[in-house]
């Protein structure tokens, strides 16, 4: 994110400075909002094997090969538990950010990165891999000047098609914009859930209305916090406006079902460009006749077919029939030959918990 400017101004992993305010109050040393730590840890072993002002070569784990050097400004010990209940307002450790925090080095090193590689993200994903830098050529040759970001981590259901198509009403278009980095176990891969998202703008939604591209991140599943951190890395892609539904970013029942909505109206005014999109919970209702949110919808909940990703996960990873008004039959056909070639070893039981349980 780094390399391809996605995170501008940021030329480096933070220092202990920048970590505490960005913890504490969500802004740099320096004065910049930023909502979540971008940091790099060691372990205490590996930052003793070299100096403040040393050179260092940063490896892909993979392949053993260098995809960035950076210059080691810093070395300083952190309070993970205050991280984790600042970023994440919780210490839980069946959190996946929680776990991926405690699980990591304990020294954070500090200092500017100069990208050596794109991590094989360009070969492996093609044209939909895009670079700040091309979506705003490709937004300006498309003459969109307010473009809507759809950030997701799943293949979308009538809900997230819903989502898209209320943006569409309001803007020149709508970026489809794909996590391509790690998701915790049971997750849908980045390649399955691409061509499901085809299939779908193909048959579904006016032409030169939705691009689909991805981006090389992990997910953190920090909810309020994560959600003002999409919002921001959009700026640099050129997105106007950032559609923020039901639960935005978050996992389980850590957070309240729009806390991500709350949060945009309590950071200080022209900390960010892109503003949020707010939609209230969507569903299908059967006394409308079709997809509605509770604020355009007066019947009550027996009325109602409460979709989500997880709950389409389930459905998939059992067999179970999925009800037509859940997802489009062209995207189900994707879906469920990706579920049918799984190894019995790679299943992973999907439960339903928090606002997916409703």
């Amino acid at each position: 994110m780094m390399g391809i400017g996605g995170f501008t101004p940021l030329n480096g992993f933070m220092n202990y400075a920048d970590w505490r305010g960005v913890c504490a109050g969500m802004t740099m040393s320096s004065g910049l909002f930023w909502p979540i730590p971008i940091t790099l840890s060691v372990s205490r072993e590996t930052a003793d094997s070299f100096k403040t002002g040393s050179d260092i070569a940063l490896i892909d784990p993979d392949d053993g090969s260098a995809i960035a050097t950076m210059v080691v400004t810093e070395k300083y010990s952190i309070d993970k538990a205050h991280e984790c209940a600042t970023v994440f307002h919780t210490a839980d450790p069946d959190h996946p950010g929680v776990k991926m925090v405690m699980e990591q080095g304990e020294i954070n090193i500090a200092g500017p990165v100069k990208v050596l590689s794109q991590g094989g993200f360009p070969e492996k994903y093609g044209e939909l891999f895009m670079s700040p830098q091309e979506t705003r050529q490709m937004f300006q040759s498309m003459g969109w000047s307010k473009v809507a970001a759809f950030q997701t981590r799943n293949p979308m259901h009538r809900s997230h098609e819903y989502l898209a198509k209320v943006a569409i009403e309001v803007c020149d278009g709508v970026l489809i914009h794909s996590l391509l980095g790690n998701l915790k176990p049971g997750d849908i891969p980045a390649d399955v859930r691409t061509r499901a998202i085809a299939t779908l703008t193909e048959n579904y939604f006016v032409k030169k209305t939705v691009v689909q591209a991805g981006y090389p991140l992990d997910m953190r599943y920090a909810g309020p916090r994560e959600a003002l951190l999409h919002a921001l890395f959009r700026q640099n892609y050129g997105c106007s406006h950032l559609i923020v539904g039901r639960d935005h970013a978050g996992v389980g029942s850590y957070y309240g079902p729009f806390d991500a909505h709350h949060i945009f109206d309590k950071i200080p005014k022209g900390s960010l460009e892109t503003q949020p999109l707010k939609i209230d919970w969507t569903f299908w209702c059967y006394r409308c006749g079709g997809m509605a949110s509770a604020r355009t919808c007066p019947h009550k909940d027996e009325d109602r077919l409460l979709l989500s990703g997880t709950k389409l996960r389930k459905m998939l990873s059992e067999g179970s029939a999925v009800p037509a008004e859940f997802s489009r039959p062209e995207v189900l056909e994707v879906l469920r030959a990706y579920y049918g070639g799984l190894a019995e070893h790679e299943k992973v039981e999907v439960k339903l918990s928090g606002h997916s349980a409703k």
